[in-house]
Protein backbone atom coordinates (compact mmCIF):
# COMPACT_ATOMS: atom_id res chain seq x y z
CA UNK A 1 0.00 0.00 0.00
CA UNK A 2 1.26 2.83 -0.54
CA UNK A 3 1.88 6.07 1.59
CA UNK A 4 0.01 8.72 1.77
CA UNK A 5 2.99 11.69 0.34
CA UNK A 6 3.98 8.55 -2.24
CA UNK A 7 0.13 9.71 -3.49
CA UNK A 8 0.51 13.32 -3.76
CA UNK A 9 4.00 12.86 -5.13
CA UNK A 10 2.48 11.12 -8.12
CA UNK A 11 -0.30 13.23 -8.88
CA UNK A 12 -0.32 15.83 -11.48
CA UNK A 13 0.59 19.38 -10.57
CA UNK A 14 -1.65 22.29 -11.63
CA UNK A 15 0.49 25.14 -10.87
CA UNK A 16 4.43 26.16 -10.95
CA UNK A 17 6.26 28.93 -10.57
CA UNK A 18 9.61 28.92 -11.80
CA UNK A 19 12.24 31.52 -10.91
CA UNK A 20 9.56 34.49 -10.52
CA UNK A 21 10.71 37.69 -9.93
CA UNK A 22 8.07 40.87 -9.48
CA UNK A 23 9.46 44.28 -8.53
CA UNK A 24 6.66 47.59 -8.49
CA UNK A 25 7.68 51.28 -8.55
CA UNK A 26 10.47 50.90 -11.61
CA UNK A 27 12.21 48.04 -9.59
CA UNK A 28 12.72 49.95 -6.32
CA UNK A 29 9.80 47.56 -4.39
CA UNK A 30 11.12 43.89 -4.81
CA UNK A 31 8.15 41.58 -4.03
CA UNK A 32 8.40 38.14 -5.52
CA UNK A 33 12.46 37.19 -5.40
CA UNK A 34 13.01 33.80 -7.79
CA UNK A 35 9.95 32.03 -6.48
CA UNK A 36 9.87 28.24 -7.17
CA UNK A 37 6.88 26.48 -6.16
CA UNK A 38 4.37 23.33 -7.09
CA UNK A 39 1.12 22.56 -6.30
CA UNK A 40 -0.83 19.03 -6.76
CA UNK A 41 -4.39 18.66 -8.19
CA UNK A 42 -6.37 18.05 -5.27
CA UNK A 43 -4.36 19.85 -2.43
CA UNK A 44 -5.39 22.36 -0.18
CA UNK A 45 -2.67 24.87 0.57
CA UNK A 46 -2.34 27.65 2.53
CA UNK A 47 0.43 30.60 1.34
CA UNK A 48 1.68 32.48 4.39
CA UNK A 49 3.78 35.28 5.37
CA UNK A 50 3.84 38.55 7.13
CA UNK A 51 2.08 41.34 4.81
CA UNK A 52 4.36 42.40 2.25
CA UNK A 53 6.22 39.08 1.48
CA UNK A 54 4.21 38.33 -1.98
CA UNK A 55 1.17 35.95 -1.25
CA UNK A 56 -1.26 38.17 -2.80
CA UNK A 57 1.09 38.78 -5.73
CA UNK A 58 1.95 35.12 -6.29
CA UNK A 59 -1.85 34.77 -6.31
CA UNK A 60 -2.34 36.74 -8.78
CA UNK A 61 0.59 35.74 -10.95
CA UNK A 62 -1.33 32.04 -10.63
CA UNK A 63 -4.37 33.95 -11.86
CA UNK A 64 -3.11 35.70 -14.95
CA UNK A 65 -3.86 39.19 -13.05
CA UNK A 66 -0.36 39.68 -12.97
CA UNK A 67 2.97 39.06 -14.59
CA UNK A 68 6.36 38.00 -13.77
CA UNK A 69 9.17 40.10 -15.08
CA UNK A 70 11.42 37.27 -14.30
CA UNK A 71 10.47 33.24 -15.00
CA UNK A 72 7.12 31.17 -15.78
CA UNK A 73 3.95 30.78 -14.45
CA UNK A 74 2.26 27.33 -15.52
CA UNK A 75 -1.52 26.24 -15.06
CA UNK A 76 -2.27 22.72 -15.68
CA UNK A 77 1.51 22.07 -17.58
CA UNK A 78 0.66 25.41 -19.79
CA UNK A 79 2.57 28.65 -19.68
CA UNK A 80 0.18 31.83 -18.97
CA UNK A 81 1.51 34.11 -20.98
CA UNK A 82 -1.01 35.24 -24.24
CA UNK A 83 -4.31 36.43 -23.35
CA UNK A 84 -6.64 33.78 -25.17
CA UNK A 85 -5.00 31.42 -22.42
CA UNK A 86 -5.84 34.30 -19.78
CA UNK A 87 -9.75 34.74 -20.65
CA UNK A 88 -10.36 30.59 -20.67
CA UNK A 89 -8.00 30.44 -17.27
CA UNK A 90 -10.05 32.94 -15.62
CA UNK A 91 -13.81 31.78 -17.48
CA UNK A 92 -13.66 28.05 -17.16
CA UNK A 93 -10.19 26.89 -14.91
CA UNK A 94 -9.91 29.49 -11.87
CA UNK A 95 -12.10 30.66 -9.69
CA UNK A 96 -11.25 33.56 -7.51
CA UNK A 97 -12.75 34.36 -3.79
CA UNK A 98 -11.31 38.12 -2.81
CA UNK A 99 -10.92 39.52 0.96
CA UNK A 100 -13.30 42.31 -0.49
CA UNK A 101 -15.43 39.74 -2.30
CA UNK A 102 -15.64 42.43 -5.00
CA UNK A 103 -18.95 42.27 -5.70
CA UNK A 104 -21.26 44.66 -7.66
CA UNK A 105 -23.47 46.40 -4.70
CA UNK A 106 -26.52 47.56 -7.02
CA UNK A 107 -27.14 44.59 -8.29
CA UNK A 108 -28.97 40.96 -6.45
CA UNK A 109 -26.66 37.88 -5.12
CA UNK A 110 -28.35 36.05 -7.84
CA UNK A 111 -27.28 38.75 -11.08
CA UNK A 112 -23.88 38.63 -9.23
CA UNK A 113 -23.00 35.23 -9.28
CA UNK A 114 -24.29 34.49 -12.54
CA UNK A 115 -22.04 37.29 -14.00
CA UNK A 116 -19.17 34.45 -14.75
CA UNK A 117 -21.69 32.54 -16.57
CA UNK A 118 -22.87 34.58 -19.02
CA UNK A 119 -19.00 35.37 -19.77
CA UNK A 120 -18.39 31.59 -20.19
CA UNK A 121 -21.63 31.12 -22.65
CA UNK A 122 -23.26 28.57 -20.23
CA UNK A 123 -26.71 28.28 -20.95
CA UNK A 124 -29.20 29.69 -18.66
CA UNK A 125 -31.25 26.95 -17.35
CA UNK A 126 -28.06 25.46 -16.25
CA UNK A 127 -26.40 28.14 -14.87
CA UNK A 128 -29.29 28.63 -12.68
CA UNK A 129 -29.56 25.45 -11.68
CA UNK A 130 -25.71 25.51 -10.52
CA UNK A 131 -26.51 28.94 -9.01
CA UNK A 132 -29.00 27.49 -6.42
CA UNK A 133 -27.70 24.35 -5.90
CA UNK A 134 -24.69 26.43 -4.50
CA UNK A 135 -27.29 28.58 -2.94
CA UNK A 136 -28.73 25.96 -0.86
CA UNK A 137 -25.40 24.54 0.48
CA UNK A 138 -23.88 27.85 1.14
CA UNK A 139 -27.37 28.69 3.06
CA UNK A 140 -28.20 31.63 0.49
CA UNK A 141 -30.95 30.37 -0.96
CA UNK A 142 -33.39 32.86 0.60
CA UNK A 143 -31.53 35.76 -0.17
CA UNK A 144 -30.93 35.06 -4.03
CA UNK A 145 -33.12 38.47 -4.35
CA UNK A 146 -31.47 40.85 -2.19
CA UNK A 147 -28.88 43.77 -3.86
CA UNK A 148 -25.15 42.75 -2.21
CA UNK A 149 -25.79 46.14 -0.34
CA UNK A 150 -28.26 44.63 1.54
CA UNK A 151 -26.43 41.71 3.01
CA UNK A 152 -24.02 41.11 5.87
CA UNK A 153 -20.29 40.83 5.67
CA UNK A 154 -20.57 36.91 5.94
CA UNK A 155 -23.28 36.95 3.57
CA UNK A 156 -21.65 38.97 0.52
CA UNK A 157 -18.18 36.66 1.28
CA UNK A 158 -20.19 33.36 0.67
CA UNK A 159 -21.75 34.95 -2.05
CA UNK A 160 -18.49 35.22 -3.48
CA UNK A 161 -18.05 31.56 -2.86
CA UNK A 162 -20.75 31.13 -4.83
CA UNK A 163 -19.91 32.98 -7.45
CA UNK A 164 -16.11 31.59 -7.47
CA UNK A 165 -17.71 28.14 -8.05
CA UNK A 166 -19.97 29.34 -10.79
CA UNK A 167 -18.32 27.28 -13.44
CA UNK A 168 -17.20 24.84 -11.84
CA UNK A 169 -13.01 25.53 -11.46
CA UNK A 170 -10.49 22.88 -10.70
CA UNK A 171 -8.49 25.35 -8.94
CA UNK A 172 -9.50 28.23 -6.51
CA UNK A 173 -7.38 31.12 -5.51
CA UNK A 174 -8.52 32.57 -2.17
CA UNK A 175 -6.42 35.50 -1.07
CA UNK A 176 -7.46 36.32 2.72
CA UNK A 177 -10.88 35.22 1.71
CA UNK A 178 -11.97 35.73 5.86
CA UNK A 179 -9.46 38.50 6.72
CA UNK A 180 -12.72 41.13 6.76
CA UNK A 181 -14.81 38.95 9.11
CA UNK A 182 -15.83 38.44 12.53
CA UNK A 183 -14.65 35.32 14.54
CA UNK A 184 -17.99 33.19 13.92
CA UNK A 185 -18.30 34.53 10.02
CA UNK A 186 -14.59 33.49 9.70
CA UNK A 187 -15.03 30.13 10.60
CA UNK A 188 -18.01 29.05 8.52
CA UNK A 189 -16.71 30.79 5.22
CA UNK A 190 -13.36 28.83 5.61
CA UNK A 191 -15.68 26.10 6.53
CA UNK A 192 -17.76 26.37 3.46
CA UNK A 193 -14.68 27.14 1.44
CA UNK A 194 -13.17 23.19 2.16
CA UNK A 195 -16.35 21.72 1.86
CA UNK A 196 -16.68 22.98 -1.27
CA UNK A 197 -13.61 22.36 -2.90
CA UNK A 198 -13.80 19.07 -1.45
CA UNK A 199 -16.77 17.71 -2.84
CA UNK A 200 -16.05 19.44 -6.37
CA UNK A 201 -12.71 17.73 -6.48
CA UNK A 202 -10.66 21.27 -7.23
CA UNK A 203 -7.53 22.31 -5.59
CA UNK A 204 -6.95 25.49 -3.14
CA UNK A 205 -4.36 27.64 -2.77
CA UNK A 206 -5.59 30.38 -0.29
CA UNK A 207 -3.25 33.27 1.39
CA UNK A 208 -3.74 34.08 4.52
CA UNK A 209 -2.00 35.04 7.64
CA UNK A 210 -4.80 32.79 9.89
CA UNK A 211 -2.39 30.63 11.30
CA UNK A 212 -5.26 28.61 12.54
CA UNK A 213 -7.26 27.96 9.30
CA UNK A 214 -4.14 27.55 7.73
CA UNK A 215 -3.07 24.50 9.90
CA UNK A 216 -6.44 22.45 8.23
CA UNK A 217 -4.73 22.68 5.03
CA UNK A 218 -2.81 20.07 3.81
CA UNK A 219 0.12 21.88 3.20
CA UNK A 220 1.30 24.94 4.51
CA UNK A 221 3.70 27.05 2.46
CA UNK A 222 6.09 30.12 3.75
CA UNK A 223 6.83 32.85 2.24
CA UNK A 224 9.06 35.65 3.42
CA UNK A 225 10.98 38.40 2.11
CA UNK A 226 9.35 37.62 -1.38
CA UNK A 227 11.01 33.85 -1.03
CA UNK A 228 9.51 30.81 -0.84
CA UNK A 229 11.40 29.90 2.97
CA UNK A 230 9.61 26.62 3.71
CA UNK A 231 7.23 23.62 2.37
CA UNK A 232 5.71 21.82 5.29
CA UNK A 233 2.67 19.91 5.77
CA UNK A 234 0.07 22.05 7.90
CA UNK A 235 -0.74 20.99 11.55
Amino acid sequence: MRSTAEYIERRKTVLRAENVWKSYDEGAVAVLKGVDCEISEGQTVALCGASGCGKSTLLHMFGGLDTPEKGRIFVNGAPVNRKRELVHLLRHEIGFVFQLHNLIPNLTLADNCLIPTVAAGIDRRIAKERLEELAERTGLSHRLGHRIQKLSGGERQRTALCRAMMNRPRIVLADEPTGSLDGDSSNMVFELLLDLVATEGATLLMATHDRALAARCDRLVEMHDGKIREHAHAG
